[in-house]
């Protein structure tokens, strides 16, 4: 008996989470570990998932790499970079679960700016949403009241360069097919990866690539079935499956580090991953009207694509 549609999203949404999370947690744990630096890691991300195209290229040749739009794929590899430089070090030395948290603010920094950038109409529905998200953003870093450690606003920086490639993205996908975007995305990020984990490098043992080899793995798996997710099913059925990668990062971070998140970390993710639902879900529904302002899409803005992960 197959399964229903929605289920069958759900299903591959929260396959989604738990792969993101768990991709996460091998980050940090090779960043604890002191074996290699962050920024190694985000090179070796990047250059398995380049890796991972080669069937594509053995099926199409070079064909994919032709375009008129070179230099829109250098920003938005410049920016993805910065993005996926500064959350692969927040990794490093934020607990997994506020990392978890304060990484679904993306959607919402990528509204704004889709209203400020592409001329989208935001209205009091999400305005409002907007609001209670980065309430909840503060409810998590609770500035005045504790410090604000350096690894939350690395998170937050992230989600705001995140926020700009993904409207450089949007151009992109007028003209240039997801293989393309996606290969470019690899060719500009691994040099600048590189770039940066010169300082740091050492070559990673057996071991350590066997995990990075694993990491890049998860990559591809998680996008996969997020992609997959929302072709299966409306965002209604499948975006409240995310906020298990909350629960995955806590459980995962707790048995791994010994991490404990506090109170102030659920409450002010839920709201924050409710808001940014709300706001996938009602862009979901605008894109389906017969005139409808441009949206972005919030798979893309949700999570974890090369710029982030």
């Amino acid at each position: 008996m197959p399964i229903p549609a929605p289920l069958a999203g759900a299903l591959m949404m929260a396959l989604a989470a738990a792969a993101f999370s768990i991709m996460h947690a091998g980050i940090r744990h090779l960043s604890l570990t002191g074996e290699m630096h962050p920024f190694e890691v985000a090179f070796f991300r990047v250059f398995f998932g380049f890796v991972a195209l080669a069937p594509v290229f053995m099926r199409q040749g070079w064909a994919p790499l032709r375009t008129g739009k070179l230099k829109l794929f250098a920003l938005r590899g410049a920016l993805n970079a910065a993005a996926m430089l500064m959350f692969f070090y927040s990794l490093s030395i934020t607990p997994l679960a506020t990392v978890a948290a304060l990484g679904f603010t993306a959607p919402l920094f990528a509204t704004l700016l889709a209203m400020l950038l592409l001329g989208e109409v935001v209205r009091l529905r999400r305005w409002t949403a907007i609001l209670v998200g980065f309430a909840g953003a503060l409810i998590i870093l609770r500035p005045g009241i504790v410090e604000v450690g350096f690894g939350p606003l690395l998170v937050i920086g992230s989600s705001v360069v995140w926020a700009v490639a993904l409207m450089v993205i949007k151009v992109l996908t007028r003209t240039e097919s997801s293989v393309t975007i996606t290969a470019y995305a690899s060719i500009f990020l691994a040099p600048v990866a590189l770039v940066a984990a010169a300082p740091y490098w050492t070559w990673p043992g057996l071991e350590a690539l066997a995990i990075l080899a694993g990491l890049g793995i998860l990559g591809t798996v998680a996008q996969t079935a997020m992609n997959q997710s929302f072709k299966l099913a409306d965002a209604s059925a499948v975006l409240p499956m995310d906020f298990s990668k909350l629960i995955w990062a806590a459980a995962i971070g707790f048995v791994m580090f010994g991490e404990v998140p506090d109170l102030w970390t659920w409450v002010g993710g839920a709201l924050i991953f409710a808001s940014a639902t709300y706001i996938g879900i009602r862009e979901s529904r605008l894109r389906r009207q017969p005139v409808a302002a441009p949206a972005v899409d919030p798979v893309a803005a949700s999570e974890d694509k090369p710029g982030r992960a």
